[in-house]
């Protein structure tokens, strides 16, 4: 379990890199286009690394973890082109939903829920099974549920390279000096809007040049200006050095918990009596569906004035890190089952906030290179927590002390955040 969930970690590094770097530098089409081609060959490569071959059983643990670490790249850099996009084809007064979008996150995180309780707990080998009494056929539950998400991806993703014509946004288009394709694009959306709008071809070309495009003499040095960009000023380095923080500690945070919630599931289930296969996917389901309710709460929060988004990502952090600490002292299945999905609701308020904040504080032009970057390090924080859940034993509760700690410090990231973008134009 460990060594698979640092494959998907390290992937999910290589993919957050290459994903916003290409995003910012080449075109977000062809960056969403290579996304989803990944994502059919990890659907391939899951099918066919799973044939019960001589060669595949004996190198079963490695085949296991390539394929992991491959559909891991195919799933990586999603969110960021999603919330880039969706942000600057929004106007103003309507941010916040792409706080809301990340519902769908918790969506797919149900759908899996869902599916791992229908199989993990029907097809799945006792929990006291040793490796001589559990059979390949008694432990088809994890298999099962493999093919069954996998072939969910495959449809989606063909669907979405389809059926979906993605465009560039204008904002991005006017950074690389491309205005022709702007006004087509803003024509397009003002026919489709029936909402009129005043602005010409030889208006925009009067406004003038961006310096140091992608297409300019200085793309050779393309790399240093998008990272440049980002901290252009004081404040704005502050901000990016600060996001970037809250990305790495609640990358550090999120296998700790999420990841290894099963074994917490599992393992408390067991000091208060009832650890069956059953209660713990059944009780994981829950939680999933708990999970909904976090970016519904966040997308309210980040709209009042005495809250915005810097508070509602400290309340969620604080709300997390106290039900956390209070986790480690249940004494009941029920209670088991109430504050572990009560977390899930609560830290959904802060991945929906983080999620819709990023881009909204990141210049346009830099943008997606600047979240990819935020996320590459939240990989990196991920990879550190597999290896604490490694050596602290996710059978005990010390790694529960460690995630409510970190989100203690997230609390006071949080507040250390320059910007609030609530009400105003992203950049």
């Amino acid at each position: 379990m460990n060594s698979t969930t640092r494959s998907c970690a390290d992937e999910f590094v290589v993919s957050k890199l290459f994903r916003g770097f290409l995003a910012g530098k080449i075109a977000r089409k062809i960056a969403k286009f290579l996304e989803e081609l990944i994502a059919v060959i990890a659907v391939t490569s899951n099918l066919l690394t799973s044939l019960n071959s001589t060669l595949l059983r004996i190198f079963s643990h490695l085949t296991n973890s390539i394929r992991v670490a491959i559909y891991s790249a195919g799933a990586g850099g999603n969110y960021i082109l999603d919330a880039t996009n969706f942000l600057e084809f929004l106007p103003t007064s309507h941010a916040w939903l792409v706080t809301f979008m990340a519902v769908w996150w918790a969506v797919g995180y149900t759908v899996t829920g869902l599916l791992g309780w229908a199989f993990m707990s029907n097809y799945s080998c006792a929990p006291d099974a040793t490796t001589q009494t559990c059979t390949r056929a008694d432990n088809m539950g994890w298999r099962y549920l493999h093919f069954t998400c996998g072939a969910l991806v495959l449809v989606m993703a063909l669907a979405r390279v389809t059926l979906i014509r993605m465009v560039q946004t204008p904002r991005w288009l006017i950074a690389q000096n491309r205005d022709e394709e702007v006004i087509k694009t803003l024509n397009d959306i003002s026919s489709r809007a029936k909402a009129p709008y005043h602005l010409t071809l030889e208006q925009l070309k009067a406004e003038g040049v961006v310096l140091h495009t992608e297409k300019s003499v200085w793309s050779a040095f393309r790399i240093k200006m998008h990272f440049k960009g980002l901290f252009e000023t004081r404040k704005l380095g502050w901000s990016t050095t600060v996001i970037i923080a809250n990305w790495f500690v609640i990358g550090m945070v999120s296998p700790l918990y999420s990841v290894f919630l099963p074994f917490y599931l599992t393992s408390r289930g067991a000091d208060i009596g009832d650890d069956t296969n059953y209660t713990t996917w059944r009780d994981y389901a829950i939680n999933q569906v708990a999970g909904l309710f976090g970016p519904l709460i966040a997308a309210v929060l980040v709209e009042s004035k005495l809250i915005g988004r810097r508070g509602t990502l400290a309340i969620g952090a604080l709300v997390t890190m106290l039900l956390q600490f209070g986790y480690t002292q249940i004494k009941t299945p029920a209670q088991n089952l109430g504050v572990s999905a009560a977390i899930s609701a609560a830290s959904n308020i802060y991945y929906g906030t983080i999620y819709a904040y990023t881009p909204e504080i990141l210049p346009s032009a830099h943008r997606a290179t600047g979240y990819g970057i935020c996320v590459v390090l939240n990989r990196v924080g991920g990879i550190l927590g597999v290896l604490v859940g490694s050596y602290a034993n996710v059978k005990t509760t010390a790694p529960l002390f460690v995630c409510a700690s970190l989100f203690g410090l997230l609390v006071f990231l949080s507040l250390l955040l320059p910007f609030e973008s609530r009400g105003k134009r992203s950049q």
